[in-house]
């Protein structure tokens, strides 16, 4: 425990990140679709020889510009102070391990801002094939940052066997390529390229049902039957991608998918499969509706039934990268580091000469017994729960005596191979005492007001 403790009331650190990082692939991704749809519809505007096609395709510049420009670069900037703040010990691995990585993901970042820039402002100003190279220049730059990114989110998955073996040696940084290639890499890599373009087709839909379909029948049902056409590969495809997806993850991890399955006749969902669910519904839902809908009856197809498709489609999109992240549990870096911030590798020794023994984050008097047990649950639980908000440990503990809860930290430290908790939870480390504290500090969480320690938040020892 080498940073300090980032506190977020109720909600908690992770959901930070999370809601941060749900907007910003929502956003990433439709750049990256949208950097494809552009050019390919620009090219078929242009070959037609279709100035109708080409006035809407500037306004759904104008629109691609603001939202991916603005929005998304505001929300990227934001993922890195949070989860600088909620997971330094993640980061500060992972900037160790991709630093390079990153540069190259800039480089292209730049690119694709500027190129998106001069497409817009450059429309109708200089030469058409020019104009459309460009646009080409962007979709390349563009789905570079995916290729990069991709393969950083996939190793905290799936770090690698190679990567592993010299994980903690300061040798990590020489196996870049095995642990950026990691088992995961090329089937997200498919499923995250089908989705980019699916989401694209979907933003498209809105520009699609603001054309008055009185006035321009035509132009109306030709722009949203094509673009309705551009969605079907990622619908037929979507399925073989998550499965083979599925086949590369590890069956330690893909056992929170599939034993929501396997109970869902009596009810025990897991988390993962909720998610998983959602995905399913709403995808379903969004072939039916666009189908019939903009398919079928283009001349119908009005803003609001636009952006009901594109509300579903964000929906299905936040569930898979939730779900994602679920399915690390109980790493934040598949078998090298758990959500806590603990490396698996320093386990045994925390749990020999104590897990605050290098903590700088204590109050003043370090062998205050409640100093411990609240610097142990800051460093151990903070990450994933709160006191009285999301995943709240009041809620869970409450009407468990003092003995109960030591029971379950036991059970929590030990940490069995049968136990129920070892799919989610990290184990708990820390030297009897500790522990014992951590015990005695969650206890006073539970109990009223005026059974609780006294108000200065001092247990004795």
């Amino acid at each position: 425990m080498n940073y300090p403790f980032w506190e977020v009331p109720f909600i908690g650190s992770g959901w930070v990140i999370g809601m941060i990082a749900i907007f910003h692939v929502m956003i990433s991704q439709f750049a990256v679709g949208g950097g494809l749809w552009l050019p390919m519809a620009e090219r078929k505007a242009l070959k037609e020889n279709r100035s109708d096609w080409m006035a809407e395709l500037k306004k759904h510049a104008r629109f691609f510009l603001l939202i991916t420009a603005v929005f998304g670069t505001v929300s990227g900037v934001g993922i890195w102070f949070a989860i600088g703040l909620a997971q330094p010990e993640a980061t500060s691995t992972l900037i160790h391990n991709f630093v390079f990585g990153w540069a190259m993901e800039w480089v292209f970042f730049l690119v694709e801002l500027t190129t998106i820039a001069v497409y817009y402002y450059t429309w109708g100003r200089i030469p058409d094939k020019l104009h459309l190279k460009v646009g080409w220049v962007y979709a390349g730059a563009s789905f570079c940052t995916l290729v990069i990114i991709n393969g950083i989110l996939t190793f905290m998955l799936t770090p690698g066997e190679t990567w592993l073996g010299v994980a903690g040696t300061g040798a990590e940084a020489s196996k870049f390529w095995n642990a950026f290639f990691n088992p995961t890499y090329w089937p997200s890599l498919a499923m995250r390229t089908l989705v980019c373009i699916s989401l694209a087709g979907i933003w498209a839909l809105i520009t699609g049902a603001r054309i008055d379909g009185d006035k321009q029948p035509a132009l109306k049902a030709g722009y949203l039957r094509w673009t309705t056409r551009w969605l079907v590969p990622s619908f037929v495809f979507m399925p073989f991608t998550l499965i083979w997806y599925l086949l590369m993850v590890p069956e330690s991890q893909r056992a929170l998918l599939t034993l929501g399955i396997s109970t869902i006749g009596s009810g025990t969902f897991s988390q993962v499969t909720r998610l998983a669910l959602v995905m399913i519904i709403t995808s379903a839902t969004i072939i039916l509706v666009v189908y019939y809908l903009a398919y079928k009856n283009p001349k119908d197809f009005t803003v609001a039934h636009a952006c009901a498709v594109l509300l579903m489609a964000l929906i299905a999109t936040g569930s898979g990268e939730q779900a994602r992240e679920m399915l690390r549990k109980p790493y934040v870096i598949g078998r090298h580091m758990y959500s806590n911030g603990m490396r698996v590798s320093a386990v045994a020794g925390a749990n020999h000469d104590g897990y605050l023994r290098k903590t700088l984050w204590l109050n003043e008097d370090t062998s205050e017994h409640w100093a411990q047990g609240e610097a142990m649950y800051r460093g151990q639980c903070g990450s994933c729960h709160t006191l009285t908000g999301y995943r709240s440990l009041n809620r869970f503990l409450v009407g468990r005596d003092r003995e109960s809860i030591g029971n379950l930290l036991t059970m929590l430290h030990e940490y069995k191979p049968d136990s129920s908790y070892r799919r989610f939870m990290p184990p708990l480390t820390g030297t009897p005492e500790e522990i014992n504290a951590l015990g005695d500090y969650l206890y006073a969480q539970t109990i009223t007001p005026q059974h609780a320690p006294d108000t200065t938040l001092k247990a004795q020892k």
